[in-house]
């Protein structure tokens, strides 16, 4: 290296200083040095803003032809992870302002409201690589970070334009932070809510416009993305696209997932969920069993968490499931839910012990059937007050025991069905030649009749019986 003097100080060369010092665009993080099984690591803290900023994911090959290590981005989770983030930002800000009780903390909540709340909130660790990092960081340039005492707390790194974390585990957490960061800057720049159908948050407003509190709010939450809210990466260096693509594997094939009953148990941030929890089971209006029932004789009157919450998405979501429940679409209809439930635990044998033995009512289909007239009666095509009045009144009278022969109609033959004065029914029912029929059996020896396993093709046809019995309307006219 040249070194000359100028007025005593040392100089160098022009080119020497742009090797050492990189340029002005250069980022700087701050991270922790880790050993993962023998592997140099750097544990780093960013805004979720700045990391989405430096970081990219190898699901495609680019125009640069990057090496792909990742699956294909499924957008509807990424979404649902957005509002997440976004549920996060709310509630830092609410923190972050608690003693605020003017017109903006009441925005604030009124947003809470709107896209929910839950009882914490977090993002786990991102994976990434740095591949122009070299082996072990070989060609990173950092420096200690020390206290007042000399005493190491971790160190400082600079990263150029060349590099980038390409994220091992977390594209759909990166592709979230980048659709909230799209959202609030769409927000700031028109002032508008995006299209509902577009939208990561529903306002349920005929007018776009946002309110000037709820802008400060999304503004706050903005701020708190490119500042107060971090991300924590786990940053591995240098590795190839071999060693990339194992550590891909590893992450994602050897963790055990968690059972849906477990999962559904723990999760306090759904709306649909939190009903089950503070109307049904705590007011004991329905209990809950751990896995199926695969021995009726010895049922308890209890229904699995996975059945009830499947129930609940058709009574309240028209849905098979509950991932797109919000507050806003869920509490309104929470009335007709209770109502429901009242009505069913009035079933004869329902929760009781044996009640699959004793009554049909007991088996989910059946009750998905109900629920999804429920559904129709209150918020579908049907809506009408005087046809859910008749609906629920009426189930508690009607014969859901296992020898009522409208269960085993596609059993019967057409003298039976004549016989059993069922012959106006055909009318309610599906054409034979349009899908599965095959809706269970009828034990003789036993008398019970089972539905069967397919309950998306069964409980139509069930819930058509009960319209044909109850005269309600015929979904098929």
């Amino acid at each position: 290296m040249v070194t000359t003097m100028v007025d005593g100080k040392g100089t160098k060369s022009l080119s020497e200083i742009i090797s050492s010092g990189g340029d002005t665009s250069d980022v700087q993080l701050k991270a922790f040095l880790c050993n993962n099984l023998g592997n140099r690591t750097l544990l780093v803290k960013t805004p979720m803003y700045e990391f989405y900023r430096i970081s990219e994911v190898a699901n495609e090959r680019g125009e640069h032809g990057e090496l792909v290590s990742q699956r294909k981005l499924e957008m509807p989770h990424a979404v649902a992870l957005a509002r997440y983030i976004l549920k996060g930002l709310i509630s830092t800000a609410i923190e972050y302002n608690s003693n605020d009780t003017g017109p903006i903390m009441k925005a604030r909540k009124r947003l809470q409201a709107m896209i929910g709340k839950q009882p914490y909130l977090a993002l786990q660790p991102i994976v990434a690589n740095l591949r122009t990092a070299g082996r072990n960081g070989s060609n990173l340039r950092a420096q200690q970070i020390e206290t007042a005492e000399r005493e190491g707390v971790g160190i400082r790194i600079w990263l150029g334009q060349k590099d980038i974390l390409w994220v091992v585990d977390g594209q759909h957490r990166r592709k979230a932070m980048q659709l909230v960061i799209e959202f609030l800057e769409s927000l700031r720049v028109e002032q508008k809510y995006p299209p509902k159908k577009q939208s990561l948050f529903q306002h349920h407003r005929d007018e776009r416009a946002v309110p000037q509190d709820e802008l400060a709010v999304w503004m706050e939450c903005y701020e708190l993305s490119r500042t107060e809210c971090t991300v924590t990466v786990d940053v591995h260096l240098g590795l190839d696209i071999i060693e990339e693509r194992q550590l891909f594997h590893d992450l994602n094939n050897l963790s055990k997932k968690i059972e849906k009953s477990l999962a559904l148990e723990f999760d306090s941030s759904n709306p649909v969920n939190s009903f089950i929890k503070e109307e049904l089971l705590d007011r004991q209006l329905v209990k809950v069993s751990i896995g199926d029932k695969s021995v009726w004789e010895e049922d308890d009157g209890s229904l699995s968490r996975k059945e009830i919450v499947a129930i609940n998405a058709h009574l309240i979501l028209n849905k098979t499931n509950i991932t797109s429940a919000t507050p806003a679409i869920v509490e309104p209809r929470l009335p007709v839910a209770r109502r429901f439930w009242e009505a069913v635990t009035q079933i004869p044998h329902f929760g009781e012990e044996q009640a699959r033995v004793n009554t049909v009512a007991a088996q989910p289909v059946v009750l998905k059937a109900i629920a999804k007239l429920t559904y129709d009666f209150s918020f579908g095509r049907q809506a009408d007050s005087e046809l859910l009045d008749k609906l629920l009144d009426g189930i508690t009278d009607f014969d859901f025991s296992h020898d009522n022969p409208i269960w085993r109609y596609y059993q019967l033959s057409p003298e039976e069905i004549k016989k059993y004065n069922l012959d106006g029914l055909s009318s309610y029912l599906p054409d034979n030649a349009t899908g599965n029929r095959d809706v269970g059996k009828f034990d003789s020896e036993t008398g019970w009749m089972r539905f069967g396993a397919k309950h998306n093709d069964i409980f139509p046809i069930i819930g058509d019986m009960i319209r044909w019995k109850l005269n309600l309307p015929n979904r098929h006219v």
